[in-house]
């Protein structure tokens, strides 16, 4: 007697056969309840979101007609930043303090002295603070139009002169541009451009014998000031191990990106960034009488001390 086989199972079946997953099966009516209240919770989640973002988006709108905009030039024309050491000792950074603040108060000017501490720099030496003390500074006095870093390691020796019209004026700097030189001496490819206007530079910095001098530079405010400041800080930069971090950083940047070498301008280093000590540039870079600025390049390391080394030239202004 032959009994009828059921039909043989494939081992692959049909495309898009559903699988029995081993759940509970529910009944028709409570798959089409839950399935209507999970859109209707969809849809509530949906307009509860775009709630906010339109009540967000009105408020920012409002605020953004509230608040003010400031026109740079509207402020103290020059902030001078300083970074310091919160370790040092409290008496030199108040003389360091004073030397800036009575040279502001002279010309109208406003000061600004923040500490390293204050910024991220993951583990970059704390020379590199100054690139986000000037944006800070921006950021504090945006009416303000230019910016002057001026290290630690530098005294303001001449307080008579203005740097508006001692550097800044844009016929004056046109005829201390030094143009068509070397950006890093003595023998870089890379020169500074020539026939570049006063008025379109952005950038104003020294060079010593062995390259850019940072100790003392002034950047004007301005989208391209916070663009160069950003690509300064970038952290490629900063965890690139740089022989003299930062100051090496500057030098790859302007000579390698054309948008910051046409904004630079290289001065004669005695114009505000004299060499009381250092290597100074062979022409102009040594501290004479009358220059405005007397720089200590490296007091602060190799066992050598800033407070020491510029206690003569304290003693100096105080005489004055």
């Amino acid at each position: 007697m032959h009994f009828a086989l059921p039909p043989r199972k494939t081992s692959r079946p049909p495309p898009y056969a559903a699988r029995n997953q081993g759940g509970i099966s529910l009944p028709p009516a409570l798959r089409n309840l839950l399935r209507s209240r999970l859109r209707l919770a969809v849809v509530g989640v949906l307009a509860l979101i775009t709630l906010l973002w339109l009540r967000g988006g009105s408020r920012g709108a409002r605020g953004a007609v509230d608040l003010p905009k400031v026109a740079i030039g509207s402020g103290p024309p020059v902030v001078i930043v300083t970074v310091l050491d919160p370790k040092a000792n409290p008496a030199w950074a108040q003389k360091i303090r004073t030397n800036r603040e009575d040279y502001a108060k002279r010309h109208g000017y406003l000061t600004f002295f923040p500490t390293p501490t204050q910024y991220d720099l993951k583990r970059a030496p704390p020379t590199w603070s100054r690139v986000p003390a000037l944006r800070h500074a921006m950021t504090l006095h945006p009416g303000s139009t230019f910016f002057w870093y001026l290290d630690s390691s530098a005294l303001i020796m001449t307080p008579t002169l203005n740097l508006q019209t001692h550097l800044l004026d844009p016929t004056r700097l046109e005829n201390l541009m030094i143009t068509n030189t070397p950006v890093v001496p003595p023998d870089s490819v890379i020169k500074t451009f020539a026939n570049i206007k006063g008025s379109r530079i952005d950038l104003i910095v020294t060079q010593d014998k062995e390259g850019l001098a940072p100790t003392s530079f002034v950047v004007r405010n301005g989208e391209w000031a916070k663009f160069f400041l950003d690509a300064w800080f970038d952290p490629i930069y900063r965890s690139y191990n740089f022989q003299k971090a930062e100051t090496h950083a500057l030098e790859h940047i302007v000579q390698w990106h054309g948008t910051m070498l046409a904004k630079l301008a290289l001065v004669p280093q005695n114009t505000f960034n004299s060499y009381a000590s250092g290597p100074a540039s062979e022409h102009d870079g040594q501290f004479k009488e009358g220059d405005l600025v007397a720089t200590f390049p490296g007091c602060d390391r190799d066992g050598r001390s800033c407070e020491t080394e510029q206690q003569p030239y304290f003693e100096r202004l105080e005489r004055a």
